[in-house]
């Protein structure tokens, strides 16, 4: 039965997939209440930017803001902002937040997000990125340094990767620390992280792998800091960044009746009972032809989530088969996927269009899993309908969408 005028949608969460569940409820008809929780104090705003432009300089944080004045008046939203979801009693459909007040509602959509992952690196010097906070206390600080000085960065994964341009953008130097012998290896695989290995050193980004670090110490009173490895070596850095992944916000949801497990766990139309919904990173839903529930940290992810569960409650629909997507600015180059491909699944290299210009195809079983890229947007997003129905290897190779006649 579709939401009528005389219900209540709480929306806990004011992240991409929070906002975005409000508006696409309004846009497919909803005209009954909307209230959305968020922990911060700011209107909705969206994370991407903050490691790709903000950091940067080539935006300010305020250019990040999704719910614009116009858009929120479109949206009619009651905004509870500056306060977070400390327990939800699913039979009362109540939410209690942390300033001893709770909110009633007919139905509730879970999008708390996640958190950034923290290592057992207790400093006041660290830095992160994942909320405005973050970049504007990151920001705040690399513009005390002078050009040539350095900033150490945990990781080099796309956060990591994408702080690094951006630290390097501004004339100083950054040095990326991975534990692992291989960049990205654990997402995009051995073969295609090999293959942007150049990346890093060919923008003239140092890259160490291999880094065992145990501890990071403030030095001075200025904000220095020494990463200390497990050899007793040292790296002395004017700042430090850490972009190790991140956690599911969940621990607010423990006893409250919701199914938890890496996430909050959904079903194929986000939903957790038939009024409880959960979207964007903190959803934990079963990938078609798999045994396993995932969460996906993607933008496109958050968004195709938000509008799966609205249009469900709205009209009934089924929610459409989700095609992931991401993309990463790191090393003045652009890294696209399609697909939720496996590190471990095979991979062919279908097109090469110069240095630093390709595609590949994942697979498992012959069948076609996720589709990556390099400076081939194009080409990747004509080679999408190998992802919307079953497509062998040998039927991708056939059809080669990535190279359409010449006159197209």
């Amino acid at each position: 039965m579709a939401l009528s005028r005389s219900d209540h949608v709480v929306v806990v969460g004011a992240g991409l997939a929070g906002w975005r569940t409000c508006e696409e409820l309004r846009r497919h008809g909803f005209e009954g209440r909307l209230t959305l929780i968020g922990d911060e104090p700011y209107v909705p705003y969206d994370r991407p930017p903050l490691s790709k432009k903000v950091m940067s300089g080539k935006w300010t944080v305020e250019q990040s803001t999704l719910a614009t004045p116009e858009r929120l008046e479109r949206a009619r939203v009651q905004m509870r902002l500056g306060v977070a979801g400390v327990h939800f009693d699913v039979a009362a459909s109540t939410v209690h937040l942390n300033d001893a007040s709770a909110v009633v509602g007919t139905h509730v959509v879970i999008a708390t997000g996640a958190r950034a992952r923290r290592l057992p690196l207790h400093s006041e010097v660290l830095y992160e990125v994942r909320s405005r906070d973050d970049a504007q206390r990151l920001i705040e600080r690399l513009e005390q340094l002078s050009p040539g000085d350095v900033v150490a960065v945990i990781g080099a994964g796309f956060i990591g990767a994408e702080v690094a341009t951006a630290v390097s953008s501004r004339g100083l130097r950054p040095i990326i620390l991975e534990a692992a012998p291989v960049a990205l290896d654990k997402v995009l695989g051995v073969r295609v992280a090999g293959w942007l290995s150049d990346l890093a050193p060919n923008a003239g980004i140092e890259l160490r792998t291999g880094q065992r670090i145990v501890a990071v110490e403030a030095v001075g009173v200025e904000g220095d800091a020494d990463v200390v490895f497990d050899d007793a070596t040292r790296l002395s850095a004017r700042a430090v960044v850490i972009g190790v992944g991140a956690e599911p916000n969940v621990e607010w949801l423990v006893n409250s009746g919701i199914t938890l497990s890496n996430g909050v766990v959904v079903d194929g139309n986000q939903l957790c009972t038939p009024n409880v919904g959960a979207v964007g990173d903190v959803a934990s839903f079963l990938w078609p032809g798999g045994a396993e529930h995932v969460r996906i940290e993607h933008w496109q992810v958050a968004a195709d989530h938000a509008g799966a569960l609205a249009r469900h409650w709205m009209t009934g629909e089924e929610s459409p088969r989700l095609i992931p997507y991401f993309w990463s600015d790191q090393y003045g180059k652009k890294i696209q996927m399609l697909g939720h491909p496996s590190a471990l699944d095979d991979v062919a290299r279908v097109k090469d269009a110069g240095e630093h210009q390709w595609l590949a195809l994942y697979t498992h079983e012959g069948v076609v899993t996720g589709l990556v890229a390099l400076g081939q947007p194009r080409a990747l997003m004509l080679s999408k309908p190998l992802l919307e129905r079953e497509t062998t290897l040998e039927q991708a190779l056939d059809l080669a969408p990535w190279a359409p006649p010449a006159n197209v």
